[in-house]
C-alpha cells in the first residue's frame, strides 16, 4: 500500500487492502491495481460489494477450508469475477479452532493456549502450510501468471492462510523480504483486525485473561513469518529452490508472473 492510496472504510470486510508498489531486489516495483487482501467476503455489504465490483477483479482467491464457510457463509457474488476455492488448512482443525476460540471456558483456553502454546500452535501452523501446501500455492502462483489479475486473496481473517499466500507471491517476484514482512504486519493494525466472538455462555467471556490467551491466534507475529521463511531455508535450501522444487515454478513461468505483475 503506497502513501497516496486510500484505503476504503469497508464496512462488512475487514483487513482490505493493496498490495502494490512493494519494492524488488532488482529496483522494480509490484504494479498497482492488481493485487488485493482481505479477510472473508462473506459479510460485505451492498457497498462493500459495489466497491470490489469496480477493482476490475479478474479472480478472488478464497482460502478458507469448509468448517470456516459454514460458519462464516460464501462471499458475496461479485459479477462476472471467477471464485477459486483453494483450501489451505483441513476442516477438522477449522471446526476445533472455532469451537475453542467460541465456546472454550477459561480452564480450557489455559491448558490449550496458556504458557506460550498458542504462538506455538501458530509457528507450527505456518510450518506445516509451506511444507504441505506446495501444490495449493503452485497453482495460485500458476494461475496468477496465465490470468486471474486483478486478484484478491482471502481467507477468514485474511491475515495468516492469505498473509503467506501474500508473501509465497512476493517471493517470487523477488520483493526484499523485509517488504514482505511490513506488508505482512499491517494485518496487526486496530481498522484490520479480525472481530471476535464468544459465546455468552463461555467462561470467562473476554475478560482480559482470555484475550491475552488468545491474542497470539488473532495477531500476526513476526516469528510466524520467520518461521515460514525459516522452513523454506531448512526444507529447500533457499527460496529459488523453494520456488522451483517446492512450487513447480519453470523460469518461464516465473518471467511470465513478473511480467504481469511488476511495472516495467
Amino acid at each position: 500500500m503506497t502513501s497516496e492510496t486510500v484505503e476504503p472504510a469497508l464496512t462488512g470486510v475487514r483487513n482490505f487492502r493493496e498490495v502494490g508498489g512493494l519494492p524488488t531486489a532488482d529496483g522494480r516495483r509490484v504494479r498497482q491495481g492488481l493485487l488485493y487482501r482481505s479477510g472473508h467476503l462473506a459479510h460485505a455489504t451492498e457497498e462493500d460489494a459495489a466497491f470490489l465490483s469496480r477493482l476490475g477483479l479478474h479472480t478472488v482467491f478464497d482460502f478458507r477450508n469448509s468448517a470456516d464457510q459454514a460458519l462464516e457463509g460464501p462471499d458475496v457474488e461479485l459479477p462476472g469475477v471467477r471464485n477459486v476455492n483453494i483450501p489451505l488448512s483441513d476442516p477438522a482443525e477449522g471446526a476445533e479452532f472455532w469451537t475453542m476460540v467460541r465456546e472454550g471456558d477459561l480452564a480450557l483456553l489455559r491448558s490449550l493456549l496458556g504458557d506460550g502454546q498458542a504462538e506455538a500452535r501458530m509457528v507450527a501452523s505456518y510450518r506445516l502450510m509451506v511444507k504441505q501446501r506446495t501444490a495449493e500455492h503452485g497453482r495460485l502462483l500458476r494461475e496468477l501468471a496465465e490470468e486471474s489479475v486483478p486478484a484478491l486473496m482471502h481467507c477468514a481473517a485474511g491475515k495468516d492462510r492469505a498473509g503467506l499466500s501474500i508473501a509465497v507471491t512476493l517471493l517470487a517476484l523477488d520483493v526484499e523480504q523485509d517488504a514482505i514482512e511490513a506488508d505482512y504486519l499491517e494485518s496487526n493494525a486496530p481498522h484490520h483486525r479480525y472481530r471476535i466472538h464468544r459465546s455468552p455462555d463461555a467462561g470467562g467471556g473476554m475478560s482480559p485473561e482470555v484475550g491475552e490467551l488468545i491474542a497470539p491466534l488473532f495477531e500476526v507475529r513476526p516469528a510466524y513469518l520467520h518461521a515460514a521463511f525459516d522452513t523454506i531455508t531448512d526444507t529447500w535450501g533457499g527460496v529459488e529452490s523453494y520456488l522451483s522444487e517446492g512450487l513447480g515454478l519453470t523460469p518461464g513461468l516465473r518471467e511470465r508472473l513478473r511480467g504481469r505483475l511488476l511495472d516495467l
